[in-house]
């Protein structure tokens, strides 16, 4: 069985919301701009609720944010 990873679309969502800084995205989110940059990169995945505030950051259901698996397409 294939290694299946937390896998997210912030970069895009952060530039389609009048590109979004990392820093205001973990601001809303309550955290730090060098986790923003660790989800980003694909180095972290976060937390269940951590996960839900950055969706609502975005306004989006949680699945349009993050993905399990190969879902790399937004």
């Amino acid at each position: 069985m294939g290694k299946n990873l937390v896998g997210n679309h912030i970069r895009k969502l952060r530039f389609n919301h009048d590109e979004m800084t990392q820093k205001q995205l973990a601001d809303k989110a309550g955290v730090t701009r060098q986790t923003i940059v660790a989800l980003e990169k694909g180095n972290y995945s976060p937390s269940l609720e951590l996960a839900f505030r950055i969706a609502h950051a975005f306004n989006l259901p949680l699945e349009e944010v993050f993905f399990y698996g190969d879902n790399t397409t937004l």
